[in-house]
């Protein structure tokens, strides 16, 4: 059978990257360190999510909004023709900007929006203005209903219900056994209630006590708790430590980290067959950081709660390529890298076979990363933002589109990819180089209907 053809497409040199000095190896650490990689390697085992994030590529203040451009038309229309100068008729940036701006406030005034046309125009990037990514973000997550006359109603039960779980989940036993002797107590105006009393031996219960290693034990559930509280402190506090909304001694800092262990906890709480996995602060932060930086003070003073309700949704579509216990399953991250495979042999079977055949190097060896922390990584903050409005707008839901980014990353340094062996391919996949996202976007874009 004669080798399938490349796309005509894809022989343009736009699709492939400049040459640049040899990429340090990936050294950020791992659950499970990848072999080395300076010999052929063994049958391929997963990586974890890395203990701790790769510095981003810029710093910011506590709380400004960040500079996120959308791709342009004219730019799309550049690189296609391989021009990287404005020609006749096409449009500016400002103009690009305002026209796409104007088309959002429009549908987001609407009395009920119209998903469809909102998800289209987010696929394009969304404005920087404060508050319209966080508000299309909830829609896109299905936080909030199209209908807006609902929004109110929705917004308070959601955050009375999460202020719940605080008050339920984030409680040691003591303040819990307190509650619960305070509910039975009433509101007696008994002077002697006024202050806590010391429980004599006998009225403490098997379940009341530190030492119980019962199934119904508050306290023994508490300490089986610790190890799982402990390593998400660790992640918040390496959350984007570049950046002093997440890291820093400064009081906003230091709430925004309390902030993300609290929706983490309270996650991992819920969530008990799943619980909390590396990386999924790196998740969380995006969404936090958005809400946090609203333009209605209003909403960005339950940033944490809408961030919360978000989160679960955004991780139920992740969620099975955390599970280690379905790491072998259709549905687990082992089979989601395998698809990648096949979508990169569909689209280009000579750089698979190069990859896979040739030079050894499968999935295992790069995409985990990729994939279970989608992309953020492999790009700065503004660009990360930029990838998930494409994401979370694209109607067959974020897996998919992920998929198809992640090989569109592989097809924009092919050239590269082609003339290296096992040692340079996997330096360079493992520290992806710089890149035009609105091009790398547009090329996710061209996969789906080939």
């Amino acid at each position: 059978m004669a080798k399938k053809g490349i796309p005509e497409w894809l022989n343009s040199s736009l699709w492939s990257t400049t040459s640049s000095p040899s990429p340090v190896v990936d050294d950020r650490p791992l659950r499970h360190p990848p072999a080395a990689t300076t010999v052929a390697p063994s049958p391929p085992i997963v990586e974890r999510p890395p203990l701790s994030p790769s510095p981003s590529a810029i710093s910011t203040s506590p709380s400004p909004p960040l500079p996120v451009r959308p791709p342009f038309k004219s730019e799309i229309n550049d690189l296609q023709n391989g021009s990287g100068k404005d020609g006749p008729g096409t449009e500016t940036p400002a103009a690009e900007d305002i026209s796409r701006k104007t088309q959002v406030v429009a549908e987001l005034s609407k009395k009920v929006i119209d998903l469809k046309e909102l998800r289209k125009i987010a696929s394009q990037g969304l404005p920087d203005d404060a508050g319209i990514r966080s508000l299309v973000w909830k829609l896109l997550l299905g936080y909030l209903s199209p209908d807006r006359s609902m929004w109110s109603s929705e917004l308070a039960k959601k955050r009375s219900q999460y202020k719940q779980f605080k008050e339920e989940l984030l409680m040691n036993p003591s303040e819990v056994t307190r509650k619960i002797d305070k509910s039975k107590g009433g509101d007696s105006n008994d002077p002697k209630m006024e202050s806590p009393r010391v429980l004599s031996r006998s009225e403490i219960t098997h379940e009341d006590h530190p030492l119980s290693l019962g199934t119904t034990s508050l306290w023994n559930n508490f300490f089986k708790d610790t190890e799982v509280l402990e390593q998400i402190e660790r992640d918040v506090m390496r959350t984007h430590p570049d950046m002093h909304f997440f890291s820093g001694d400064s009081a906003v800092a230091k709430s925004n980290q309390d902030a993300l262990k609290n929706v983490l906890t309270i996650f991992a709480k819920l969530n008990p067959g799943i619980r909390y996995v590396q990386g999924m602060n790196e998740i969380l932060a995006p969404i936090f950081y958005i809400f946090k930086n609203d333009s209605d003070k209003g909403n960005a003073a339950y940033a944490e709660s809408d961030a919360f309700f978000c989160f679960v949704e955004l991780m139920s579509g992740f969620r099975d390529n955390f599970c280690q216990q379905l790491d072998n399953s259709v549905v687990g991250i082992r089979y989601t890298m395998t698809r990648l495979s096949m979508l990169l042999k569909h689209h280009d079977e000579e750089l698979w076979r190069h990859l896979e055949v040739t030079t050894k190097i499968n999935p295992q060896f790069y995409a985990f990363r990729w994939i279970t922390l989608l992309l953020t990584q492999e790009f700065n903050f503004v660009e990360s933002l930029h990838i998930w409005d494409t994401l979370l707008s694209d109607p067959e839901g974020p897996q998919e589109t992920l998929l198809r980014i992640c090989c569109a990353m592989l097809i924009l340094v092919r050239r590269r990819l082609l003339a290296g062996d096992f040692t340079s391919n996997l330096k360079l996949l493992q520290n992806y180089p710089p890149t035009n996202i609105s091009h790398m976007l547009y090329v996710a874009d061209k996969l789906r209907s080939k």
